[in-house]
This record gives C-alpha cells, sequence and structure tokens, in this order.
C-alpha cells in the first residue's frame, strides 16, 4: 500500500481477522462481499469454505465456537444472504456458541438501485446478537472487529453481526489492527465459598446438577477430582452431559426428560442442590419453592447453590440461596479444597434409581425389532464409537433417548441442541467436528425431516473430503410433533410425507449409500461406516409407535415403586 493512500478496507478486515487467530469462513458470498473475497484470496492463514446455503455455514460457525471457545466466523450477502443467518444466529447466541456473522450492503454514502435488496439488516439482527454494527467508516474496523470478538467469546457466548458496505469496503485507510488482550476470569468471592461449604456440611443428601455453563467453560477435570473426593453424586441437564465421563459411579443420569424420569425422583432425595453453570435456557430439571410450601412428602426444601460466572436469573421456580460467582473451575476447586467428605451424607436411594434406570435402559435396549426401536438404536450406536467419537444430533423425538441412554465419556462429545432446538443443525454440526478433528470419529444424527433442512451441505462434506457417517432415522413425518399431537389427543392428521431414496441421494453426491434392513445389519453398518473413509450415509427405519409408553408411563411408575 502507498504510504500517502494507506489500506484497503476488506485487505485490513481480513488482517484484523487474521490478528484474532481466525482459521475459517463458512459461507456464500455474494457481489456486495466481492472486495472482502478479492482480499481473502491473499490471506495464508484463512481458508474460505464454501457451503451451499447460508444457513448450513452460520451452524458450522457456530459449531466452531462451540469446539474451540474461539469465534467462529460466517460469510453472507446483503437481503436474502443475511436473513438466512437468522437461525443461525439465534442457534449460536441461545446455545451459548461464540460466532461472528459478516454481511455485504450496497454503497452506503451513495446508491444508484434504489431500494433494490436492502433491508434494516443491523435492526433485524439485534435482538437476537450480542452485537450489531454497521460499518460507516474504515478508521473503525480494527476496534468494531476487536469489539465483536470479545463480546462473542465474553461469558455468555453468543452470535454477533457487522455489516460491511460496499463503499467501505472499497475506502482505504491507515488504520492498524489491534492485539487481543489477555484476561482471566475474577475467581469466587472465599466468603461465598465458605457459605457454599457450610450448607453441604449440613446436608444430609447433597447432589450436583451439571449445566451448559459447566460445558462451555471445560470445567471437567476440577469437577471430576470434586466427585472423587467427596463422593457427592452428580446428574446433567441435556447441555451438560460428557462433562464427567458418565461411567462414574456416581452419575445418577441425564435430566433429559422435563419431569416425573428416574432422576427426577433422585433430586428429590436431595436436601441440598449444588447447580452448576445454570443456563436459563434450560429449566432445572427441579422446581424451588418458598419455605413453609408443602412439596407433598413432608420434607424440607432443599438448600440451592448456584455456581457461575453470572449471577442467577432468578423466575417463579428458580430463586437459589447462595450464589458463588466467578470462574467455575475455579469455585470448585476452592471448595474442594475446604470441604471433607461427611459421615451424615447418604446416596444409597439415590443411587438406587440410578441402578433401575441401568436395568430398566438395558431391558429396552435388548429388543432387536424392525424398524428398529429408540433404545436399542443408542445402544448400537454407543457400541459402535470411540471414547472421543463425537455425535451430532439433529432435532427430535430421538434427541430424548440419545440424551438420556446414550453414555458421554468426554467433554462436547455429544452435540444437541436444547437450547434454539433448529432442525437441520446435525449435518453442518457434524462437517464441522470432522474439520476441527480429523483423526477422531464423527456421527450426525438425523431425522428423515431434518436432514432435508440441510442436505444439501452433502455436496460440501464430500468437496472438502471430510470422513464421517450421517444417520438418517426414517419415520416419513415429523415424529416430534405427531408424537405432542397424539399426547394432546388431537388426530394423527397433517406431519406425514415421502421422501427420496436416501441411498441413491448420497450416491448422487458421490458419497456412500447404506439402508438398515434389520437390527444386526444396523451393528455391521455402523462399523463399516466408521472404518469406512469419506462420507457415509445410513438410512434406519425407525419405530417411535411407543414413545409415550416408555417415557411418559412406564418410567413414572418404576420410579414410584422405589
Amino acid at each position: 500500500m502507498s504510504e500517502e493512500s494507506g489500506q484497503k478496507a476488506s485487505d485490513l478486515f481480513i488482517e484484523c481477522l487474521e490478528k484474532e487467530g481466525v482459521e475459517y469462513i463458512f459461507g456464500v458470498p455474494g457481489e456486495e462481499n466481492l472486495d472482502l473475497l478479492d482480499s481473502l484470496s491473499r490471506s495464508q492463514t484463512i481458508k474460505l469454505v464454501l457451503t451451499r446455503h447460508e444457513q448450513g455455514a452460520g451452524f458450522m460457525a457456530a459449531t466452531y465456537g462451540r469446539h474451540t471457545g474461539k469465534t467462529g466466523v460466517c460469510l453472507a450477502t446483503l437481503g436474502p444472504g443475511a436473513t438466512n443467518f437468522v437461525t443461525a444466529a439465534a442457534y449460536a447466541t441461545l446455545g451459548g456458541m461464540p460466532m461472528l456473522m459478516i454481511t455485504g450492503q450496497k454503497p452506503i454514502k451513495k446508491s444508484k438501485q434504489g431500494r433494490f435488496q436492502i433491508l434494516d439488516v443491523v435492526s433485524m439482527m439485534g435482538p437476537i446478537t450480542k452485537y450489531a454494527h454497521q460499518m460507516a467508516s474504515s478508521d473503525n474496523l480494527p476496534s468494531r472487529i476487536r469489539e465483536a470478538f470479545r463480546l462473542a467469546e465474553e461469558e455468555k457466548p453468543g452470535a454477533t453481526h457487522i455489516e460491511l458496505p460496499e463503499d467501505i469496503a472499497d475506502e482505504h485507510t491507515h488504520a492498524r489492527p489491534l492485539q487481543r488482550s489477555e484476561v482471566r476470569r475474577p475467581t469466587a468471592d472465599v466468603k461465598a465459598v465458605r457459605w457454599a461449604v457450610d450448607a453441604l456440611r449440613a446436608a444430609k443428601s447433597p447432589v450436583l446438577v451439571i449445566g451448559a455453563g459447566a460445558n462451555r467453560k471445560m470445567t471437567g477435570k476440577m469437577l471430576s477430582e470434586f466427585v472423587e473426593k467427596t463422593g457427592i453424586p452428580f446428574l446433567t441437564t441435556q447441555l451438560g452431559k460428557g462433562v464427567i465421563d458418565e461411567r462414574h459411579p456416581m452419575f445418577l443420569g441425564c435430566a433429559a426428560l422435563s419431569a416425573g424420569d428416574f432422576v427426577h425422583r433422585a433430586i428429590e432425595d436431595s436436601d441440598c442442590i449444588v447447580n452448576i453453570g445454570h443456563d436459563v435456557i434450560e429449566k432445572p430439571p427441579f422446581f424451588m419453592r418458598n419455605e413453609g410450601e408443602d412439596p407433598g412428602h413432608g420434607r424440607a426444601a432443599p438448600k440451592v447453590i448456584h455456581i457461575s460466572t453470572k449471577t442467577a436469573e432468578v423466575d417463579p421456580v428458580y430463586f437459589p440461596h447462595i450464589e458463588v460467582i466467578g470462574d467455575i473451575a475455579n469455585a470448585i476447586w476452592q471448595i474442594k479444597e475446604a470441604i471433607e467428605p461427611s459421615p451424615e451424607w447418604s446416596f444409597d436411594h439415590m443411587l438406587a434409581y440410578r441402578r433401575a434406570e441401568v436395568e430398566h435402559t438395558g431391558k429396552l435396549a435388548a429388543d432387536e425389532r424392525f424398524p428398529i426401536f429408540p433404545p436399542h438404536l443408542v445402544q448400537q450406536v454407543r457400541a459402535a464409537m470411540p471414547d472421543d467419537g463425537i455425535i451430532c444430533l439433529d432435532n427430535g423425538v430421538y434427541k430424548i433417548w440419545f440424551a438420556r441412554g446414550y453414555t458421554a465419556c468426554k467433554p462436547n462429545t455429544v452435540l444437541l441442541d436444547n437450547a434454539l432446538a433448529t432442525m437441520g443443525a446435525g449435518l453442518p454440526s457434524a462437517m464441522a467436528s470432522a474439520m476441527l478433528y480429523p483423526d477422531r470419529k464423527v456421527m450426525a444424527i438425523c431425522g428423515d425431516g431434518g436432514f432435508m433442512m440441510n442436505s444439501q451441505e452433502m455436496e460440501t462434506a464430500v468437496r472438502l473430503g471430510l470422513n464421517l457417517t450421517v444417520l438418517i432415522l426414517n419415520d416419513n413425518s415429523y415424529g416430534m410433533i405427531r408424537w405432542k399431537q397424539a399426547n394432546m389427543g388431537f388426530e394423527d392428521w397433517g406431519l406425514t410425507y415421502g421422501n427420496p431414496d436416501f441411498v441413491k441421494y448420497a450416491q448422487s453426491y458421490g458419497a456412500n449409500g447404506y439402508r438398515v434392513e434389520s437390527a444386526a445389519h444396523l451393528r455391521e453398518l455402523l462399523a463399516h461406516c466408521r472404518d469406512t473413509p469419506g462420507v457415509n450415509l445410513i438410512e434406519c427405519p425407525v419405530d417411535y409407535t411407543e414413545n409415550d409408553r416408555i417415557l411418559n408411563i412406564e418410567i413414572k411408575e418404576l420410579s414410584k415403586a422405589l
């Protein structure tokens, strides 16, 4: 660049992204991004990942953020390109995944096309992002980009947005990128830690509830040490799965259902609940009550301890008694150092519920009917995947079965969305996982409905040379809503459809396609696809007819019997 004119703004933009450590930009560029695209073509460190739809790009960027804690970046043009980012923005913001969306815009200083394709994208993004800003001066690019990354990654992480108009991208500036600052999260207050320790010492049956915030901050090592020292049992929310190895003898289960499951019975036995990393997008698997309210079993209301990076957002069923605020791992370490196991603690009844659940689930999983019974499917997928294998669930009733029955051995090996709970995210999420971890086994698990919402990204996966398995659970309907429809007493209507031949569909993209013919064949195909490089699709007919009996009636009766 000449000293007089300075650097082109689009070049500076890319340089700022490089300074932030960006590795990939996922997206579908348009005419209004061509300056930025040209600048990106000369980057030595950032790779463009061209997708077939902006939503897929957004899901991939968000998943990159979920795995790494660093901001995933995605790119779209103005108008329809930007509107296609909306679902991904909500997915990232509710799910706590750091992501930056970059969208183009017509020139803002003068326009020759009137209002063609022009929407107020910044205002549109405002309610579903942590930060949305239109660039009006190239001189401000470094500070606005740095701010977008800071806010995206700051707890609670989420989506941010920068709109780069064509004429601003083409400006020249002498501004330079800003350095990232070194930041440490505050440690928990010593007095608050003492309150928590005193409450645990006074308890008879404490329990840990591990939520989404604990998963985001990689607290597994410290929490595992805490459980080993104290012997206090733990359970997880859906987004807390895998923080501690679920093969641990003190694991009580995942609160996959809203109420009435074995795990909820175990919680009812507790007089001190330690809620770790609670996120309001997941309601706690227990409802608090005021002193004096009769819960129906004559016991006093349990003490609730909130351990998180942020104070509790209070609602009618969640108003904790003690809050320990700061870095979660550090707070757990402080409590661990100050406490010794109490001879007054008793967990026998809680663990009896867990034993009953394991026995019950084992009986269900032994059912080798065809079409495949969901508990058996979960067992077979678990058997096929290594401990560090990653499953990425789309959204449907099968998500409940996997949340409840799939044993997570490591953090972020069960990627499910219990925040926005959007369909269509399973395949792009698996693609981002396979890109980041090429030596690990990755599986997308999708319903036929969710798969078809972003199935075009099969071409992207093949083009990128990814190694992954796509398992499609086929019931030719929107099964979750159909199940709810039946539960509410409505006629079975309006939720069934036809599907393509998924085997031929996969082959048309250059992937391998297979169809399950029996329970034994499912086991064979899962192993074959796990060990076969490339993109492999398995179509699996599934039987959801007993969801209501298994999930709503049988479990309640068995847990009451204990």
